[in-house]
């Protein structure tokens, strides 16, 4: 019985990872009373999995981080927040400060390294109760206290090691801290250098994989979602990725673009994740794609409706439509037939009918004017109708406040099941932090920086795999065939533009973007200018024009490369030091 009561406690807290807790434990420190030692906590058997899944509860959702439906896609060129007034608009208009933040981690994050710091110190000495975790079951070998004991720790070096890099990714470096802090110890010390952290992270990963069980498919039921090794490798591979760009990377040292292909090519070679069929799916967990095999690590999934609400056309229950891609982002989606950019003359792109034979993930990511297909195609509907982002459309530019700002809406991550008025019907949806096919891209991308054109047999398969997802089917790139589908030349820097749009369009809103084009260094010309829209006018029921206009021009500046260190945290410690340029 006892066994059974603590199974539910770890499928409520599970589900309630990722979302705002109450006071307990929220610092990670000693929260007894006068009568209660620390000791004695400690010494209960189920405070350790507790406090375990408390450290969990620092993961954040990002559908939502102004309060109001903004995401960081908003950011960058791939969107724009229909909200004026939104707080994303910060990132965009050159006000981003010490005393203006937005998407500030710093606190957060330390406080889930204090957690796992504190975890990874106290948890040997906590008696608790062993429990059937994996798959298969019953298999005493698993059940050792010891084993278990070190499949609690890796989970908490996996959390630690992924809080240090969300400081890492933002901040430029942190300062590495390996225990629990106390009053008496020197608290404002300057940060680590990119390079100490980035070794830091690497081996709280590797900490971490030798504790863990290998893939989501080893836990059972109750304990899937949990930390992996997978997940440690993806952190890692994502990590040297970044440090192999020209961001942190100047001088192209090939080796480091090397290490970030091997890293990379450790999970794939583990067989344990893949493309799956679906990707509309991937994210709604109502349907079969729950704990689907191209999810290495996610957010619990959240039963909401709130995505829809924030994200839907507005004539769709009066949802506020707030994340409106750019053209930009619509122009980066090849033509479907012949796999060939739309500025390609011979791709069989036409300005007159612009959404038509487009690659099928520009549907399933991007509502857009559905009037204007014809024949009308029903996976390209939204609720089965047609959205009217026409000028004078009940979805359309100028109808109302929240209308599309650029002739679009967002479609990913939202679902066609979920119902916002009158009875609600809720979609359960985790936030992805890390999947199979960018693990593949991050490959790719790398061993093309690392060995050019003789590798780029290997590196156009791991793109090709991408590219052949059921229901994207997308015509395999090669370099052989100018005449044929997919060309790209046989060079390396035709095939890094290739990789790079293929990140852009299969990752869209997912936040890469955002980071990419930083690490890319290509912030000044890529994010500093304006962003477009389509302006949709019709001549008849079923015919339109389609005028390019301008929607707002961004600020892009070389302080904003990296996050601001907020004045806040700068007051406590001054030695921390902030980013150049603020």
């Amino acid at each position: 019985m006892k066994k059974n009561i603590c199974y539910i406690f770890l499928a409520v807290m599970l589900i309630a990872q990722g979302c705002e807790k109450d006071s307990f434990l929220q610092d990670g420190s000693f929260s007894g009373g006068n009568d209660v030692t620390e000791a004695q906590l400690w010494a209960n058997p189920d405070y350790a999995r507790n406090f375990l899944n408390n450290v969990y509860a620092t993961l954040q959702e990002r559908y939502n981080l102004d309060g109001d439906g903004g995401i960081l896609a908003s950011a960058s060129d791939e969107a724009v927040n229909s909200n004026a007034n939104g707080g994303i608009n910060t990132l965009n208009n050159g006000t981003w400060a010490a005393v203006r933040t937005f998407d500030d981690v710093y606190a957060n994050m330390y406080a889930g390294i204090r957690k796992a710091n504190t975890f990874i110190e106290k948890a040997p000495t906590s008696p608790f109760i062993v429990l059937d975790e994996l798959l298969p079951a019953n298999v005493a070998a698993n059940q050792t206290y010891e084993l278990q004991l070190a499949r609690l720790v890796g989970q908490a070096y996996f959390l630690k090691a992924f809080y240090e890099f969300e400081l890492l990714k933002r901040y430029g470096s942190f300062v590495i801290v390996n225990k629990t802090l106390t009053v008496d110890d020197e608290l404002d010390v300057p940060r680590n250098t990119f390079d100490e952290c980035v070794a830091q992270i690497s081996k709280d990963c590797e900490e971490a994989i030798t504790r863990l069980p290998l893939s989501p498919s080893e836990w059972n039921a109750t304990n899937r979602g949990r930390a992996t090794g997978t997940a440690a490798m993806a952190l890692k591979a994502r990590m040297l990725l970044y440090a192999a760009s020209p961001q942190y990377n100047p001088t192209g040292d090939v080796t480091k673009w090397q290490a970030a292909a091997d890293a990379a090519k450790r999970i794939m070679d583990t067989g344990k994740h893949a493309i799956y069929t679906s990707y509309p799916n991937i994210w709604l967990w109502n349907t079969a794609g729950a704990f689907n095999t191209e999810v290495i690590f996610a957010t619990s999934a959240t039963a909401t409706v709130a995505i829809e609400q924030n994200n839907a056309p507005v004539s769709y229950d009066a949802a506020n439509g707030r994340t409106n891609p750019t053209q930009e982002m619509v122009d980066a989606y090849e033509m479907r037939t012949t796999g060939k950019p739309i500025t390609d003359a011979t791709s069989g792109y036409n300005a007159n009918t612009p959404y038509t034979n487009r690659d099928p993930r520009f549907g399933f990511s991007v509502l857009f004017n559905t009037a204007s297909v014809q024949p009308v195609v029903a996976a390209n509907r939204f609720k089965s109708r047609d959205v009217e982002t026409f000028v004078g459309g009940r979805d359309g530019l100028g109808l109302n406040v929240n209308a599309t700002k650029t002739g679009y809406y967002m479609r990913k991550f939202l679902s066609e099941s979920a119902s916002w008025a009158g009875t609600t019907t809720t979609i359960r949806r985790p936030w992805i932090y890390f999947r199979y096919a960018e693990v593949l891209l991050n490959y790719a991308e790398a061993l093309n920086e690392a060995q050019g054109t003789a590798a780029s047999a290997l590196v156009l398969a791991e793109v090709n795999r991408v590219r052949a997802r059921s229901g994207v089917a997308m015509p395999a790139l090669q370099t052989t065939n100018p005449a044929a589908n997919g060309y790209v030349p046989l060079d390396k820097v035709e095939i890094r533009k290739r990789i790079r749009n293929e990140r852009r369009v299969e990752l869209a809103f997912e936040e890469h973007r955002f980071f990419d084009v930083r690490r890319w260094k290509e912030g000044e010309t890529t994010f500093n200018g304006p962003v477009s829209g389509m302006r949709i006018v019709p001549t008849s029921a079923t015919t339109f024009t389609y005028t390019r206009f301008t929607v707002e021009n961004r600020s892009f500046l070389a302080r904003n490369y990296l996050y601001p260190i907020s004045q806040n945290e700068l007051n406590r410690a001054t030695k921390l030091g902030q980013n150049a340029g603020y």
